[in-house]
């Protein structure tokens, strides 16, 4: 192809704020053809994987970044040329994948609930719901099972669907991602080392930035921890009650969900929690709802995306997202816009078989609950002041917060009203 100019791709901001990446993978090769908004590189940033599309049409020239490199923004990290009938012109407004982008029609409106198999957000009128599939005998499933099985990388093909009449449903999707988790790009790898040599491993994107946040977080605010073990046995009854309903069918309802479902409640009486020290100012900015984050163990490091306006979800939609927000952090496939202006955070240290720890602030936060294993124990239970020993489920739950903002009766008042909620759950009707 001859070519009348070459045009330089800088990386870009993608709207994170952040100064630097990780080129990952390269989707493109020199002498390739591309056209607008085709991928041409996947980075790992300090928060998630993200794929720059190219404002460009024309043939890759050269690839200025190594896989492996970490570079600034700004820096050129691919050379395109522009074709000499001018097709190679930039065109970033039509740019998807990366920078700020407007609120559109494909886009869920801030607070709006997300969509179910059975349900479609409050307030808006339903699209047509139609399971489709490409021509042929290719699997079958409604437009929001399709995009969020390409948010995961999920062949539908290889999905076995559970949904009526063979139709693949969101619950399919979330177990095929758990059940591929395995072939996720591995962490920190020790294995082929010679024995007895110390091995050196790379500190860097969402390791490093977790690592800097977390040092800063427990050097800036004063944090305390406290701690209240309880019993959750009506809890997990209501949760098999639940389950069997219909609209639950498709989903996995995790203790999890009641357990934010509880916190979520026991915050609207104590929204200090919710709150950030502005150290600008010397005030304290509570917001006007609760964007609740769920900390996520990745096989890149630990990320905490969130749940824009949970306090205005039920538990159906609030379990949903949960596990939506869990199997897209650990695809990597988090949202810039879901890793930031998170409120408080929960943290589920109990799948590791952990009983409870002492949680660090997510960095601009005033509080974080962690939530341990639940395991069978004797228990001491009263009828009418008689007292005898029983088998109960058992949950330990631990609050770090900011001292600056909660003082020790806040702090104590929010752990107890959860674990009220969640040891007698029929409180909540009150």
């Amino acid at each position: 192809m001859t070519t009348a100019a070459v045009q330089t791709f800088r990386l870009p901001d993608v709207g994170e704020g952040l100064t630097e990446a990780e080129i990952v993978t390269w989707r493109v090769a020199v002498g390739d053809t591309v056209a607008v908004n085709q991928v041409l590189v996947e980075i790992e940033t300090a928060k998630s994987l993200v794929e720059l599309p190219s404002p460009f049409a024309g043939e890759v020239v050269e690839l200025l970044a190594a896989e492996g490199e970490t570079v600034e923004v700004g820096r050129p990290i691919i050379g395109i040329g522009a074709a000499a009938d001018g097709t190679g012109e930039p065109e970033p407004k039509l740019l998807v994948g990366y920078g700020a982008k407007e609120a559109g029609p494909g886009r869920r409106r801030r607070g709006a609930r997300p969509a179910t198999p059975d349900r479609e957000p409050a307030g808006e009128p339903a699209p047509p719901e139609t399971p489709t599939a490409p021509a042929g005998s290719g699997p079958r499933a409604k437009p929001p099972v399709r995009k969020l099985a390409k948010v995961l990388d999920v062949d539908l093909a290889a999905v076995r669907p559970t949904g009526p009449d063979g139709i693949v449903v969101r619950a399919d999707v979330l177990r095929a991602a758990e059940s591929a988790g395995d072939g996720l790009p591995p962490g920190p790898d020790t294995a082929g080392a010679p024995a007895g040599t110390e091995t050196r491993i790379p500190i860097k994107g969402v390791r490093r930035a977790t690592a800097a946040a977390m040092v800063g977080s427990a050097f800036t605010a004063p944090h305390v921890t406290e701690f209240v073990t309880l019993d959750v046995t009506k809890t997990l009854e209501l949760r098999e009650t639940v389950a069997r309903r219909r609209e639950f069918r498709d989903l996995k309802l995790t203790p999890l969900a009641f357990v934010a479902r509880a916190y979520l409640r026991a915050l609207a009486r104590r929204p200090i929690a919710a709150a950030r020290w502005d150290e600008a100012t010397q005030e304290i900015v509570v917001p006007a709802g609760v964007n609740l984050g769920i900390a996520a163990a990745t096989p890149r490091g630990l990320v905490v995306p969130n749940i824009k306006d949970a306090h205005t979800l039920g538990l159906l939609e609030l379990s949903t997202a949960i596990n939506e927000l869990a199997a897209t952090a650990r695809a990597g496939r988090s949202s810039p816009e879901s890793m930031t202006g998170g409120h408080t955070t929960i943290t589920n240290v109990g799948v590791f078989g952990v009983d409870t720890g002492t949680p660090i602030l997510n960095p601009g936060e005033t509080s974080i609950l962690a939530v341990g294993a639940i395991r069978r124990q004797p228990w001491v239970v009263e009828d009418d002041g008689v007292e005898r020993i029983e088998p109960r489920s058992i949950l330990q739950l631990a609050l770090s917060f900011d001292h600056r903002v909660m003082d020790g009766q806040e702090g104590s008042e929010l752990l107890a009203d959860t674990a009220a909620l969640l040891a007698e759950p029929g409180l909540a009707v009150l």
